[in-house]
């Protein structure tokens, strides 16, 4: 006979948090969101941290390499999506890792018999307004000179003029020689007043470039979430169809941790997956398993190796999964059920690992509530699509700008390797759909926003950590009725731009 659940599966739009004694310390100022990514044992810290307690979705809409940069810069982590050849999801890794290592990798590079017309195209291509001159036109070249905006003006200097008679010579230059610490690299950018420094080896090729925006963009990123080498940190997706060669690779590009993308996560194949990592790396190398929504899942995952656990199936905006086959819960049902089974294998084990709130978060005070009933971190798809930093197209629709956002389960984006049914390679039926989001500006912003808000609830609930609000949270259940009058009621609004996210 079939197992009952008898207490309804319920979503965070059906709970609210009680209001505690705030001190006259308790301000959002103080407020840290430091979480654990990555299980630990009692008494240690966990080996990867966020600075916020946000994650952008393995998904084809949301998370490619320059969402990843954008995030690490606000403290969070992305996922790089799966469901692309492993070459390319590696590149986009390396990325990451080579974007913001203090030593940048030169990728402006010409030979100094090209012309000014060269330099402009790739300027065109790549952004970089600085050039490194080497005598082969690649980043490990001899470095025979530099080629700035300043060494050249449009309207009198030919585009058929060869790069050697305007760019600044290896001689005339300021340089940093191989070894040299990031520190002192920036000593001598202040001290000569540059805005980028190369650095060579002894045989003067060149090796990296320091610039001076990388140090302005760390005072204006506090949070920003880097690797003991001062590279941003970012997470990769795999499935359990080709784990023993995408695995391998992502390690090899960087990546810091990694996450099983899959629709159910109480199967065999990840246990597989989880076994490989676990015999090939040992602990060296961190992943995440998913998703689930019970007791029963989490400790399989947990006992399978698992490094953090994602949790929800079927409330994920663009997800038809309980429509399609019935499968699912309501998500705060879900991290209620599993963060109760975390603390009593915690208490068992001594082993603590980190729960991820995946799906069902629709308005920001979702998050706090989330994070309340026991989530580490949560993972938005919805939320981050919408941005200037997403893949997607933005486009105009009678006069209103949208993104374009479809789920993993869909047509569209053709991931059948995260359905882990031992089948054929096809999707038999859709889990997703194709959509459009209201396009919302800039990352940076909007999560500014979503936290100052979080910041501001855990103070009402008189918590200054997401620990504190675990302990001191007290949530209700709310009726229907008191949902309507939780909104603005019996009154015209003059504005109805409603700050609904994800």
């Amino acid at each position: 006979m079939a197992r009952y659940i008898k207490e309804p599966s319920r979503t965070f739009s059906e709970y609210l948090l009680l209001p505690g004694f705030t001190s006259a310390d308790c301000q959002p100022s103080g407020v840290s969101f430091l979480t654990p990514v990555v299980k630990f044992s009692r008494g240690e810290q966990s080996a990867l941290t966020m600075n916020i307690p946000l994650t952008s979705a393995i998904m084809q809409a949301v998370s490619d390499d320059r969402m990843a940069i954008a995030l690490a810069r606000e403290g969070g982590i992305s996922f790089i999506f799966a469901s692309q050849p492993v070459e390319d999801e590696a590149a986009m890794v390396a990325r990451v890792k080579n974007y913001k290592a203090g030593f940048v990798k030169s990728d402006s590079n010409v030979r100094p018999d090209q012309t000014l017309a060269d330099i402009l195209a790739l300027l065109e291509k790549t952004g970089h307004s600085t050039v490194a001159v080497t005598d082969d036109g690649t980043a490990a070249g001899k470095l025979v000179g530099i080629v700035t905006s300043r060494d050249y003006r449009m309207s009198r200097t030919p585009l058929d003029t060869p790069i050697r008679e305007f760019m600044t010579p290896f001689e005339n230059m300021v340089y940093g020689e191989l070894g040299c610490s990031l520190s002192e690299a920036n000593d001598i950018i202040w001290e000569h007043k540059l805005n980028s420094l190369p650095v060579v080896d002894e045989n003067g090729r060149l090796e990296y470039f320091v610039f001076r925006k990388d140090y302005d963009s760390h005072k204006e990123n506090p949070l920003e979430l880097l690797d003991a080498h001062k590279r941003y940190v970012v997470g990769a997706g795999i499935n359990t169809r080709d784990y023993e060669e995408r695995i391998p690779a992502l390690v090899d590009a960087g990546a810091d941790v990694l996450c099983i993308d899959s629709s159910e996560g109480f199967t065999e194949w990840q246990k597989r997956t989880l076994e490989y990592t676990r015999r090939r790396y040992g602990d060296t190398v961190k992943i995440g398993a998913g998703n689930v929504v019970d007791k029963e899942g989490f400790l399989f995952l947990a006992e399978a190796g698992a490094d953090f656990v994602k949790v929800g199936i079927g409330g994920g905006s663009i997800c038809i999964t309980r429509e399609q086959k019935g499968i699912g819960r309501g998500q705060a049902t879900a991290i209620i059920d599993v963060a109760k089974a975390r603390g009593e294998y915690f208490a068992r084990t001594g082993v603590y690992v980190p729960i991820c709130s995946d799906g069902g978060i629709v308005y920001d005070y979702h998050v706090t509530l989330a994070l309340a009933m026991g989530a580490d971190f949560v993972m938005l798809g919805r939320y981050f699509s919408r941005f200037d930093e997403s893949p997607t197209n933005k486009l105009n629709i009678n006069g209103n700008y949208v993104k374009e956002y479809w789920g993993e389960g869909s047509n569209r984006a053709r991931n059948w390797q995260r359905y882990d049914m031992g089948g054929a390679d096809s999707l038999s039926f859709e889990e997703g759909v194709d959509s459009y989001v209201p396009y919302a500006g800039s990352l940076k912003d909007n999560v500014a926003l979503t936290l100052s808000k979080v910041r501001h609830t855990m103070c009402n609930c008189g918590a200054l950590t997401i620990p504190e609000l675990q302990e001191k949270a007290k949530i209700t259940l709310v009726s229907a009725t008191s949902l309507v009058e939780g909104g603005a009621h019996d009154v015209i609004l003059k504005d109805t731009n409603i700050n609904v996210v994800k």
